[in-house]
């Protein structure tokens, strides 16, 4: 790499380039300056930091040896307790030795130890108990030491700018520590301050981790995963939660975007007493939401918040792409009042438009077991370059996931899944995007609290009603023409499908019949909406025709028997039932009139514009020319061809007192 020469305005510290204005700073802290909008945010430079540590090398192969030798020591431990047949008798004092030894590491390996201490479906119960102890009871740092980051950051002693704060901290997580206190306004709040040295720590062990993701990628060739990227992407993230300025943005950002969702909350930040190594947040009171007995011992029921912590989820990863990276249990509390409320917004991701559509469409493949489908998503969503051969992989994807899926939507599960799409993704040409690694760890973590409280819990089965209403309501072009591609194969028509979607939207909270009404009547009488034209004029014709032959049967059979007479057989002979276009129509208007939310006065509108649309009325001339094409073929069918049979051969003697009625026979 080329050494990186920063410009005037921009300053590198342990490897982090800050934009400021060219005024010199101290060199042993990250300097803020005033709150504001336009302030940007610490950012992450791979090439900055490897100038930083490229030819200091007794402290970089000083700290990796320090790592291998402390896991070597660790996994000698284990098999001692193999060899010696101990290992259920040490499994808790090898279990806090893991804690010791990530807490020990830095902030890179707690995050890791976080994610772990959410999966209780992977992590024996003894090192899952310590490993939840990451999330907020690490060890602190000296009080005088945080006393004074809060006075070179606010510009004055905590006595002075807050009207109480705790003595010690009350809780210690792996970026900083958060005391309790009181504004001089009288708001109670939470301060953290974040840990000294962390710059020196997270830049260090970054820069030994993207060089190991290097080396694995050029050794190993069939590790086709961008190890590189996603270490990046790694490093943006926890860099911009090192910036609490950053922090407070996201968390107002949030607010905007999901705050408004039943029984979310986000705390308010309050800018005056914020800088870049000081946070002051509203207080939270709750319950940590893996603590499910303590939660509904308030009257509260955990299931239901974790649903809406999923339909949060799915709107932070499909609807706006701004997500929570990083859910672990210590950043998600239950309020008194049965609200979710969401702590530590540091480290956020982002998902652009096509990769949500991509996930969409993925989950709609997935459910209904189209892998060739499936296979083309992951080519959009860029696991696999446009120009691989997809014939092998689509068996393959069939193979693995009728495996995972079972029989239902219900039993899907996101950690199914992973597992069997890593022997596929190593036996086929795959690349895992760096975004999708994120996304893989926000849902994981967020499965694997679900299942804490309610081990049947599954989030895809959540989560379809919603996907279901993204694609009846959604009118992005790409969800138009996926919706399209659901409905029709081979040149017909998937009424079954289109029932499922409906009955699964209604499912959603926010889903608003009545705009899928109007939505689909707009596509209905736009060019895009042809085809379905075609079908409905088909399915109006059987029903109407069938409506009226019956009709005509009827009161020909009470005509007769009002008169005293019986016709030798029936008007319309009686033929097996056929599902048509017709019935699936009427089965999609009773669907349509149960979903809650229906309202048929909301249609009355629409009914003008219907009749006078040409598109419409050019339907209903295809309706009574069909209808008069099916009444000439039955004429000539059942009243000429009947009359020229009847010349040839002489009619059958009749019982006496019986009248022969024309047939009607189709």
């Amino acid at each position: 790499m080329q050494t990186v020469t920063p410009p005037d305005n921009l300053k590198i510290d342990r490897g982090i380039v800050i934009e400021s204005e060219p005024h010199p700073q101290p060199e042993e802290h990250l300097k803020s300056v005033q709150v504001s909008e336009s302030i940007p945010a610490v950012q992450y430079d791979p090439e900055a930091i490897a100038t930083q540590y490229r030819y200091r090398y007794w402290q970089v192969w000083g700290r990796m040896i320090g790592i291998v030798w402390t896991f070597l020591l660790f996994v000698t431990s284990l098999l001692w307790d193999r060899q010696t047949g101990q290992l259920e008798t040490n499994q808790q004092k090898r279990a806090i030795k893991v804690r010791e030894i990530l807490t020990g590491l830095g902030p890179a390996y707690i995050k890791i130890g976080q994610a772990l201490s959410t999966r209780p479906d992977l992590v024996p119960p003894h090192y899952l108990d310590e490993l939840t102890r990451l999330q907020d009871q690490l060890p602190p740092f000296s009080n005088e030491l945080a006393f004074q980051f809060i006075e070179e950051e606010l510009g004055a002693p905590p006595d002075q700018v807050y009207a109480e704060l705790t003595e010690e901290p009350i809780a210690a997580a792996s970026l900083g520590q958060v005391y309790k206190g009181k504004l001089k306004s009288g708001e109670t709040v939470a301060v953290k301050v974040q840990r000294p040295g962390l710059a020196d720590q997270i830049t260090l062990d970054l820069f030994i981790l993207r060089r190991l993701a290097a080396w694995i990628s050029h050794t190993f060739k069939s590790i086709r995963s961008d190890l590189v990227g996603i270490m990046d992407e790694f490093g943006t993230r926890i860099f911009e939660e090192m910036d609490y300025n950053q922090e407070g943005r996201n968390a107002e950002r949030f607010a905007q975007l999901y705050g408004h969702l039943p029984d979310i909350y986000v705390p308010r930040i309050y800018w005056q007493y914020t800088q870049r190594r000081v946070l002051t947040m509203e207080w939270i009171v709750g319950t940590k939401l893996t603590q499910p007995q303590e939660i509904r011992d308030q009257g509260i029921d955990p299931t239901y918040l974790i649903e809406m912590g999923v339909q949060c989820s799915l709107r932070q990863l499909l609807e706006h792409g701004f997500f929570h990276a990083d859910p672990h249990p210590g950043n998600l509390l239950v309020t008194p009042d049965g609200k979710l409320a969401y702590l530590d917004f540091g480290m956020m991701s982002e998902i652009k438009p096509y990769q949500r559509y991509g996930l969409i469409e993925a989950i709609v493949h997935l459910v209904n077991r189209d892998f060739e489908g499936l296979a083309n998503d992951y080519v959009k969503l860029e696991f696999l370059t446009p120009d691989t051969d997809l014939r092998p992989i689509v068996p393959a994807l069939a193979n693995v996931f009728n495996q995972a899926l079972g029989a239902t939507v219900a039993e899907l599960n996101f950690k199914s899944m992973t597992d069997q799409l890593s022997q596929l993704m190593y036996d086929f040409p795959f690349r895992v995007p760096a975004y999708y690694a994120l996304i893989i760890r926000s849902l994981v973590t967020l499965e694997g609290i679900a299942i804490n409280v309610d081990p049947n819990f599954k989030v895809l089965s959540k989560a379809y009603p919603y996907v279901a209403k993204r694609l009846l309501t959604d009118q992005s072009e790409q969800l138009r023409t996926s919706l399209q591609e659901l409905l029709f194969k081979d040149g017909s028509f998937r009424w079954n499908r289109l029932e499922n979607l409906l009955r699964n939207a209604r499912d959603n909270q926010d889903y608003d019949i009545n705009q899928v009404v109007e939505q689909t009547t707009d596509f209905l009488l736009s060019e895009r909406g042809a085809f379905i034209r075609e079908y409905l004029v088909e399915g109006a014709v059987q029903g109407i025709d069938a409506a009226g032959r019956n009709a005509v049967e009827q009161l020909t059979q009470n005509f007769w028997s009002w008169v005293g007479l019986k016709g030798d057989r029936p008007l319309v002979q009686a033929i097996p039932p056929q599902p048509n276009n017709f019935d699936h129509m009427v089965r999609i208007l009773n669907l349509l009139r149960e979903t809650p939310g229906f309202n048929a006065a909301q249609l009355l509108p629409v009914i003008p514009k219907l009749l006078v649309n040409p598109k419409m009325q050019q339907m209903g001339q295809q309706i009574v020319g069909g209808l008069a094409q099916r009444a000439a073929a039955r004429l000539i069918r059942e009243v000429l061809l009947q009359e020229q049979t009847a010349q040839r051969s002489p009619a059958p003697p009749r019982p006496s007192g019986q009248r022969a009625l024309p047939s009607a026979q189709r």
